[in-house]
């Protein structure tokens, strides 16, 4: 979105996750190891969803289900979180935020303990429900935590922070999930993530002060916040990037595996590799969606989409495959932080609302990319799955590049000052 003077520039924001006003009492110091425990617990939250995309092969095997089936894990979660997610703030408003990450996270430990001793596809299904639920509660949460740790001029570094595990987790989980499966099986991957969130649990009871939850979102305010047509504009577009994004990511370890015979060892180095380019990514692009995201997010989708659509013809040697993965995790690395700075700026007064529907139309994106990419893997390979998510990518350049999406939208009834 572009600079304009329709929103004065103390309405504007330093990052794309400042929120609008500290909702907690002035702090004697800032609580950076509170921060740092909630910036694990969204980390291990998010391996834990995507971890299912680095094990596909090894899962199927084991319960005896296609890749395409064992890829609905990520549909599962998704979609459970997406619906969880909007409610969080709206249900929570009276319980103290403390308490709820510690049970949060305790149900992330039991959905994980669950997926590893899974015998057959029903008990793992249980089981990722189980994760979105607890999921899509955490993210929502995350956002609102940073005032109440954080005196106001550090409240934007403490939320970054917090968000970093949600950006890292993303590029780093699936490759690290890939490297235990193949050093001592896939249940591993699965048990590790459950041990990690019962500690961090643990440490919350003693390291998290009481966080009373304030007055928290009405629903009134999440209908608000969606008229808004610059928020639906960085919705819509959040939905094409993350769904063409997953529906091929999903499915990299088998098409890595057609295209390039690549065996589990190198597959692993792949996903390290993009992941390396994607924290980088998010870092580089940061700084600048904050000022102009319509630019970012038309250059990172414009980056994926070609991407995408070069991936079954050059992704044949190891050193190509390697290159388009880091391509692809430089680019895609950045989409989380630009998206959600298009959707802040077009709602700066609505700003928990407007998060907490970004939250839900992410997983929802995860949850369809998974579930496409996986029926056109099943029934016409590989290579129909990256033309195909090229083609969406594409549709997210088409809105972003509009001539309606250039503005930055308020929210009716918003004061002006």
């Amino acid at each position: 979105m572009t600079n304009s003077t329709s929103v004065p520039e103390s309405r504007q924001l330093s990052s794309p996750h400042t929120p609008s006003s500290p909702t907690s009492e002035p702090l004697v110091e800032n609580r950076w190891g509170a921060i740092l425990l909630v910036a694990l617990a969204t980390f291990i939250v998010v391996a834990a969803e995507m971890m299912p995309v680095g094990l596909l092969t090894p899962i199927g095997a084991a319960l005896a289900r296609s890749e395409g089936t064992i890829g609905l894990s990520l549909t599962i979660t998704g979609l459970v979180a997406a619906a969880t997610a909007p409610f969080v703030p709206v249900l929570n408003s009276r319980i103290d935020r403390r308490t709820t990450l510690i049970v949060l996270m305790l149900l992330v430990a039991v959905a994980n303990s669950m997926t590893a001793v899974s015998p057959n596809f029903a008990v793992m299904a249980a089981a990722r429900i189980l994760l979105g639920v607890s999921m899509g509660g955490v993210w929502a949460l995350a956002a609102s935590v940073a005032p109440k740790l954080m005196k106001p001029r550090s409240v934007g570094m403490g939320t970054t922070i917090i968000f970093s595990g949600i950006a890292v987790a993303s590029v780093l989980g699936v490759p690290a999930g890939a490297y235990i499966g193949a050093a001592v099986g896939w249940n591993a991957a699965f048990w590790v993530l459950a041990a990690a969130a019962t500690m961090i649990s643990l440490a919350m009871i003693v390291v998290l002060p009481k966080m009373p939850a304030g007055a928290g979102v009405p629903l009134s305010s999440l209908a608000a916040a969606f008229r808004n047509p610059g928020v639906r504009v960085g919705l819509a577009i959040t939905a094409f990037i993350v769904t063409a994004h997953f529906a091929a990511y999903t499915y990299v370890r088998p098409a890595l595996e057609s295209f390039a015979g690549l065996n589990a060892s190198l597959i692993g180095t792949m996903l390290l590799i993009y992941g390396i380019l994607g924290i980088i990514g998010n870092f580089m692009a940061g700084p600048t969606a904050a000022k102009t995201p319509k630019t970012v997010v038309t250059t990172l989708s414009l980056g994926i989409a070609a991407t995408l659509a070069l991936f079954p013809y050059l992704a044949t040697t190891t050193i190509a495959a390697a290159l388009l993965m880091a391509l692809w995790g430089l680019f895609y690395g950045g989409i989380s932080v630009s998206t959600q700075a298009w959707i802040a700026q077009a709602a700066p007064s609505h700003r928990e609302a407007v998060a907490a529907l970004w939250v839900s139309v992410f997983n929802a994106s995860i949850a369809l990319g998974s579930f496409t990419g996986g029926q056109i893997y099943d029934g016409a390979g590989p290579n129909f799955v990256f033309w195909f998510t090229a083609g969406t990518a594409t549709l997210a350049i088409l809105l972003a590049i509009s001539p309606t999406a250039g503005s930055r939208q308020v929210t009716p009834g918003t004061p002006q000052h």
